[in-house]
């Protein structure tokens, strides 16, 4: 996309403060733009709707709330709730090409509603934006989305730390104003990079409920003596053998006796490192008794949160260490490691956890590990353990690389769109 548009710096007649680093070859000897208040581009600026939750029906007009808007869509192929609208409350009734944006839930995220949206009511929690003709719907979201406009309209509330957007204040948020024409490039430039990204979504949704579905018929479940769907060389070899964790599981309770990288166990992730808003990297000596030393294979396990999925495999090359409120535990050669985290963290061993989960509590039930080690699970003879492990593993390769390349699409947008628009600093002055 980039490679369509020229840089403006050359332009010695442009005004810096309103000229943005790239233009499209047709507009780089164009006039610097305008800067106006949004409220002067505005025909309506509101907020109305349903304020309590208890509004909500399963019959009656859809409701557009604040989490509903994200990524600059809405919906996200959720249906919205729909709500009851009574007398006592104001109605506001959404047009094709209103701009909305979420005042709480995802502060700042601003979109275009589209045909199938036209009558929707909002939530006070939504600010609804109608344009006068002199500006287009589809630039101003692509400049409230960009990184400018989110550094523009998100600033914390006076006395507090949590980031909100008061509409009133939205009114004389300064927006940059180009010709008619340049607005439009803009916009369908970066349309046609959501589009893009909207695919990609699709692409790796598409692979995550796949590879869902495959593990659900690969695995067996509860009281079945068979996976639903089998590998044809293992046709024959019979019902999974019924297996107490003990027989292949120890426990390893080993402590660092020089610095070793600090992880963590997270439901998503597994065991993973620790993240960014911890300042060591590793531990020093007089910490060393509160960590518990993992090797590479090696299972981490959470008695608290099992029955939400508290358990991963140490995928790394060295040794690391996490909480000693963990069980670490090793497999012997008996099964591959790989498939026991793969079968330990499936959605049937999660419904497993949850329902021998003890506690007096709900929020306080757990698994301890030494129930963990009594329990009978059935398992494949080792070949089948092994081809189910590549099979997953490969599409967890496919699912990364998707991943992977959706990143790089977003980070090319969020490059290509500090570009497009003048900095904050110029906007603000």
């Amino acid at each position: 996309m980039s490679r369509n548009l020229k840089s403006a710096a050359g332009n010695q007649d442009a005004e810096p403060a309103l000229t943005p680093k790239l233009r499209f070859p047709e507009f780089r000897d164009a006039p610097a733009w305008g800067i106006k208040t949004l409220e002067a581009l505005l025909e309506i600026s509101a907020t109305y709707g349903i304020v309590t939750a208890g509004a909500f029906q399963q019959r009656g007009i859809p409701m557009l709330r604040g989490g509903d808007i994200k990524d600059g869509q809405i919906g996200d192929g959720v249906p919205l709730v729909t709500a009851e609208i009574h007398s006592q409350y104001k109605r506001t009734i959404l047009e094709a090409d209103d701009v909305v944006i979420s005042l709480v839930g995802y502060p700042g995220e601003a979109a275009v509603v589209p045909p199938h949206y036209v009558g929707a009511n909002i939530s006070r929690a939504v600010g609804l934006l109608r344009l006068k003709d002199v500006l287009s719907a589809r630039y101003l979201v692509s400049f409230l989305n960009s990184p400018t406009g989110r550094q523009t309209v998100l600033k914390p509330s006076a006395g507090s730390a949590q980031v909100v957007v008061n509409l009133k204040q939205l009114n004389g948020l300064p927006i940059p104003t180009p010709s008619e024409s340049e607005q439009q490039k803009i916009a369908e430039c970066l349309n046609t990079l959501n589009e893009v990204i909207a695919a990609q979504n699709q692409k790796l949704d598409a692979l995550k409920t796949h590879k869902k579905g495959l593990m659900q018929q690969l695995f067996p479940r509860e009281g079945e003596t068979l996976p639903r769907l089998r590998f044809p060389e293992f046709q024959n070899f019979g019902e999974w053998e019924v297996r107490e964790l003990s027989d292949f599981i120890t426990e390893r309770i080993q402590y660092p006796k020089e610095k070793v990288p600090l992880f963590s166990l997270t439901i998503e992730d597994g065991v993973t490192p620790k993240t960014a808003r911890y300042e060591r990297s590793f531990l020093v000596n007089d910490e060393a008794d509160a960590y518990k030393l993992v090797l590479p294979n090696d299972f981490a396990f959470n008695p608290m949160n099992l029955r939400f999925g508290a358990i991963g495999r140490h995928t790394g090359i060295e040794k690391v260490v996490v909480s000693k409120y963990y069980n670490i535990f090793s497999c012997d050669r008996t099964v591959d490691p790989r498939f026991c985290e793969m079968y330990f963290r499936s959605d049937g061993m999660v419904a497993f956890y949850d329902d021998r989960a003890i506690g007096s509590l709900i929020e306080k039930r757990r698994v301890h590990f030494a129930a963990f080690l009594k329990f009978n699970i059935r398992f494949p003879r080792l070949p089948e353990q092994q081809r189910i492990a590549d099979c997953l593993i490969t599409l967890n390769d496919l699912i990364t690389a998707h991943s992977a390349k959706l990143s790089s699409i977003k980070t090319h947008k969020k490059g290509l769109m500090q570009q497009l628009f003048p900095s904050p600093e110029a906007v603000e002055a």
